[in-house]
């Protein structure tokens, strides 16, 4: 049927909807696709770096621009065009855009991408999973629950202070943490907080569970280090060498704080994770895991697990079963 035969109002609805819905795929796919390839671009990297109002005023730039390109240009009704052909499509063009001016468009699209924007670097600065805990209310109310939780400590952040200087020093973590990022994502993890040089990784039970997801996640964030090693060298003369403690069981999860909401544990779950971690200095291994977290998790034997027996951890009285994981 030729564009003549539909008659308006119904043809420039339909038209309407066509057009707009083309201008609004056309942003998605540009504007997702630089979310994707931003980050590993130069530009990108120094976005990261950049004060959280720059970093979203310079992406709300960017993407204005391409806003402007794709509706301002017009993208949609073209297309209509050319598919349906000019001596139907033209008189229905000039009512869509009677009805729906550029002034419209423009700023809409500009609110809904500044809004979008703003929840991303929200994102980021809280955590996805906390962000959407906090806004659904799931733990606004405690609950009990199981979880994993690992312990990764940078090895010699003291040491590279003395010799560094503690805001070189501070650069050198923010990098490991940064890099530590996108296997703790791959592997479906949360970082719960850092702690001077210390992070510290969470999973439900039933997130961590399949493929041994904490323990593969330790090695990949290992595996991402050692891959970034040659510009630790040229930066700060060091490689970063990690700690790991990884334990398992229940725990009381809840929203507590009043300005300022957040997401807390508590448990014994955790202390003893902490205490854990410590024991990797007295017992001279690089990544500690109890029988409790072993108990918890799936496909535990693609690792080389050397069983050290029921060890006395500090501020404990009963002795944990306590293994050292290394990849086979």
């Amino acid at each position: 049927m030729g564009a003549g035969a539909i008659k308006p109002p119904l043809a420039g609805a339909a038209m309407g909807a066509l057009s707009g819905f083309i201008d609004f795929t056309a942003l998605g796919l540009l504007i997702g696709g630089t979310e994707t390839v931003l980050p590993d671009t130069r530009l990108g990297k120094r976005l990261e770096r950049a004060p959280f109002l720059a970093t979203f005023a310079l992406k709300l730039l960017l993407y204005g621009a391409i806003i402007v390109a794709v509706i301002g240009g017009r993208l949609g009704p073209l297309a209509v065009l050319s598919i349906v052909g000019p001596e139907g499509a033209q008189p229905l063009q000039a009512e869509v855009e009677a009805k729906v001016p550029l002034g419209v468009l423009i700023p809409v699209a500009f609110l809904v991408t500044g809004f979008l924007l703003l929840l991303d670097q929200l994102r980021q600065l809280v955590g996805g999973r906390t962000l959407r805990n906090i806004v659904l209310g799931r733990y606004h109310r405690a609950r009990s629950e199981e979880r994993f939780f690992l312990f990764v400590d940078v090895i010699g952040s003291t040491a590279l202070a003395e010799r560094l200087g503690p805001v070189a020093v501070n650069r050198f973590l923010d990098r490991v943490f940064r890099i530590a990022s996108d296997p703790v994502d791959d592997h479906r993890g949360e970082v719960y907080q850092y702690v001077g040089d210390e992070m510290v990784i969470t999973w439900t039970a039933l997130d961590g569970r399949p493929q041994a997801r904490p323990l593969a996640c330790f090695f990949a964030i290992e595996a991402a280090l050692a891959r970034a090693g040659d510009e630790f060298r040229r930066d700060y003369g060091a490689l970063p060498r990690l700690r790991g403690a990884l334990h398992a069981g229940p725990v009381i999860t809840g929203e507590v704080g009043g300005s300022r909401r957040a997401i807390v544990f508590h448990g014994d779950v955790m202390n003893t994770s902490s205490r854990l971690e410590n024991a990797t200095r007295d017992l001279s291994r690089g990544f500690l895991c109890s029988g409790d977290a072993l108990s918890r998790i799936d496909g535990a034997a693609a690792y080389a697990l050397e069983d050290l027996g029921l060890q006395q951890l500090r501020g404990r009285e009963a002795p944990v079963r306590v293994y050292s994981v290394s990849k086979s």
